[in-house]
């Protein structure tokens, strides 16, 4: 099983980015996904869940700011995160299966 985020990087409050997890391994199409996020010095939270009926979940702190969405034709899920804040700064993990990948880093800073 693998889980391989992709699609962090560095920009600047406001803009956007879209993250990626391929996954491997399983069947991917039964399996609720979510994304995970850990701050330096902080707790990791949850972020977003997608059911494996398509069925979403956010945190408060991202509602109406980032969309996950999942292709299982190409055994992936996304997170799109549109106006970004310094305070999404973290390192992004993708989970499902029980299993989690080694994350991507968002830095959002001017």
């Amino acid at each position: 099983v693998q889980l391989v985020e992709s699609g962090g990087g560095l920009v600047q409050p406001g803009e956007s980015l879209r993250l990626s997890c391929a996954a491997s391994g399983f069947t991917f199409r039964s399996y609720s996904m979510s994304w995970y996020r850990q701050a330096p010095g902080k707790e990791r939270e949850l972020v977003a869940s997608i059911s494996s009926t398509g069925v979403r979940n956010y945190a408060d702190f991202v509602k109406g700011r980032f969309a996950i969405s999942r292709d299982n034709d190409k055994n992936t899920v996304y997170l799109q995160m549109n106006s970004l804040k310094p305070e999404d700064t973290a390192e992004y993990y993708c989970q499902g299966y029980g299993r989690w990948g080694r994350g991507t880093q968002v830095t959002v800073s001017s």
